[in-house]
């Protein structure tokens, strides 16, 4: 359909057309994901769906929804530097829709949710584009869209200590894995903030918890040799996210219990792989 029917739409207040069938709005939308305009992907489709999950439109097919957005993680993926990206990544964001309606409003059981949930950390791992904005195509934003469907994970009720677990693991992996780029639209912050969502359950032990951030340290404080590649790739990622993790728990509201205990165990960190700035020599 012409843009200007979903102009139209967007103008009447996002009411669901009656003029065409909801499966046949759905598959355009859909499509609409991995368009690289971003007026139609960010603008158009991206705000239509999530409004109309929000108002219940989806409830009773809530489940072939999420389904199909589970899908569109593996559009391409591997590639880097092509437009596929667009249909991952939006994809990663309405999926996180789909979990945060089950989050209100209990609507699936378990098992869909956790399976979404191995979908969405496997693709987040697999993904190699790490672009965040691209010149005239808008956000492809990757890392940080996949950070925001954990944040909404990390809040599931079906999720308990063995699966919040992973997903910690699951940050650090990706905070680990090899980069040819740093992040550097905001991708830490977002995956702090995923982190601090699933402190915030309140469930994850400090036993458990330390050693997962002596982890991140360690390759924080790890630099490449001088040769042709930036030495701050190897450990930029992981320095950069204990900052923001460090951040969001010093200032952030509702802290989680254990925010006292861990702001020592990430202070330790940050000192030990920035003793150059904050040692007892230093100008």
């Amino acid at each position: 359909m012409s843009g200007s029917y979903w102009r139209q739409v967007h103008a009447e207040g996002l009411a669901v057309p009656s003029d065409r069938p909801l499966d046949e709005l759905t598959a355009e939308l859909t499509r609409m994901l991995g368009d690289p305009d971003p007026a139609l992907r960010d603008g158009t489709a991206y705000p239509t769906l999530t409004t109309w999950i929000e108002r219940g439109v989806y409830d009773d097919l809530l489940a072939g929804l999420g389904d199909g957005m589970a899908m569109g993680l593996l559009v391409g993926i591997g590639e880097r530097d092509t437009d596929t990206v667009f249909r991952r990544s939006f994809s990663a964001l309405v999926l996180g829709e789909c979990i945060a309606r089950d989050n209100v409003r209990p609507l699936l059981p378990g098992g869909k949710i956790l399976e979404w949930g191995d979908r969405l950390t496997t693709w987040l791992l697999r993904e190699r584009d790490l672009r965040g904005f691209v010149p005239g195509k808008g956000w492809a934003h990757g890392v940080a869209h996949g950070a925001d469907a954990l944040t909404v994970l990390a809040r599931s009720p079906h999720l308990a200590t063995p699966e919040l677990t992973v997903l910690l693991d699951v940050v650090a992996d990706r905070l680990l894995l090899p980069v040819d780029r740093l992040f550097s639209n905001g991708e830490p912050d977002r995956l702090a903030f995923a982190t601090v969502a699933v402190l915030r359950r309140n469930v994850v032990p400090l036993q458990v918890l330390e050693p997962w951030i002596a982890r991140i340290a360690a390759a924080a404080g790890t630099r490449a040799g001088y040769d042709e590649r930036d030495p701050y790739l190897v450990g930029g990622n992981a320095e950069a996210f204990l900052r923001a993790l460090y951040l969001q728990l010093s200032l952030g509201s509702r802290p989680p219990q254990l925010r006292s205990d861990l702001l020592l165990v990430v202070v330790d960190a940050l000192k030990s792989t920035n003793h150059g700035y904050l040692g007892a020599t230093g100008e």
